[in-house]
Order: C-alpha cells, then structure tokens, then sequence
C-alpha cells in the first residue's frame, strides 16, 4: 500500500495578503471597541471588572466555537469581547491616566514598536515555532503561579521580574501567532487569529504600562 504523499496545496500571494489585511484590519477594530469599553468604564469600581472578565472570557470561548459556523456571529463576539475586556481593564487604565498619564503613553508607544517588531519576526521565519508555542505557554502558567505567590509573600522587585518576564513570553507568542497568520489557509479563521494578536498587544500593554507607572 502506498503512502499518501500529498501535500497541502501552498497558500497565493494573494491569499495571504487578504488574510493578513483583514485579521490585521479585525485587531484595529477590537482595539477601537477595547478603547470605547476603557472609555466608558473609567468611572466604575473595580469590583465591576470580574464581572466584565468573566463575560470577555465567555465571548472568547463563543469566538472559538462560532469561527467556522457563522463569520458574522464570529465578527460580532471579537468585537464583544473588545469592548468587554475594554470595560474590565477600565478603571486600571484610568487610574495611570490620573496619577501618570505619561505612563499611559509610554506604554502604548513602546508595545506598537514591540509588536511590530516581533510580529515581523515571526512573520518573517521559516523556522517552525511550534516548540516555542508550547515554551510560552508552560512559561505562562509559571509566571501566574509566580504572581499568586507573590500576593502572600514579599519578593524584592516583584512586580519587574513578573513584567519583564511577561514581555519576554509575550514575545514568544507574538511571533508564533504572527507566523500562524503567514501560514494559515483559511481566511475564516481571521477573527480567531486577531483575537490572539489582540491578546498579545493587551497583555504587552499593560506590562508595559505597569513598567512605565512605577515612575
């Protein structure tokens, strides 16, 4: 019996610009809609934001499930949870507007540079990055366990090694998700792919912004 040899037919040029152009194009528009849920959060208590967490962690599951159903409803959840996580990171957000509005800034400025940076790295290489996938993500779990540690025990400069330490596992997944996006095939997955670019650009900005706030 022969072995079946063939290969998957190589994405166009043009494929892949259309899928880079419209999950690119998806990642502004969450970042417009993250930005109006910071907007109309910046008054409300803190206590609101597990509230707007827990629902941005239910569009994202529904985001899963919806992207090779319905790109309609799959659009609709990405801008979902933009604005839900938008409205959860709210009252964090204005609290460096208030007391450092530099920081904020800063931060945005540094995580464009970042992302661009690493997301054409990993764009760029034809090195598989699969392996680095799996690094960042036992990585992450890590640095969470770390951070719930270092709520009941005092570590000197906590809150840098978590940051710096985030930005470097953040790096990793920014060049994984982006090489993801140079090879996928199906332009339905476009509001999953920018729901994890989303993710990284979040997650460096307010490392970030952390950083930058300690002045």
């Amino acid at each position: 019996m022969k072995e079946n040899t063939t290969a998957l037919p190589a994405i166009t040029r043009d494929e892949s610009h259309a899928l880079f152009g419209q999950t690119m194009g998806f990642v502004g528009l969450t970042t417009l809609f993250f930005a109006l849920g910071a907007y109309l959060g910046r008054d409300m208590a803190y206590q609101w934001g597990w509230l707007w967490f827990i629902a941005a962690f239910v569009c994202l599951i529904g985001l899963n499930a919806a992207a090779q159903r319905s790109e309609q409803m799959a659009i609709t959840l990405l801008l979902g949870f933009g604005l839900l996580i938008g409205l959860a990171t709210a009252p964090t957000i204005a609290y460096y507007a208030s007391t450092n509005p530099q920081a904020v800034w800063q931060a945005g400025g540094a995580t464009a540079l970042f992302i661009a940076g690493f997301g054409a790295a990993g764009y760029a290489t034809r090195r598989d990055l699969s392996n680095v996938a799996r690094l960042c993500f036992w990585a992450l779990l890590v640095l969470i366990v770390f951070g719930i540690i270092t709520i009941f025990v005092r570590i000197p400069n906590a809150q840098m090694i978590y940051c710096v330490a985030g930005l470097v596992i953040f790096a990793g997944f920014t060049m994984v998700d982006f090489q993801r996006l140079r090879r996928s095939r199906d332009i339905r997955i476009a509001p999953l792919l920018a729901a994890a670019i989303f993710l990284d650009v979040l997650n460096v900005f307010l490392f970030f912004l952390s950083i930058f706030g300690r002045r």
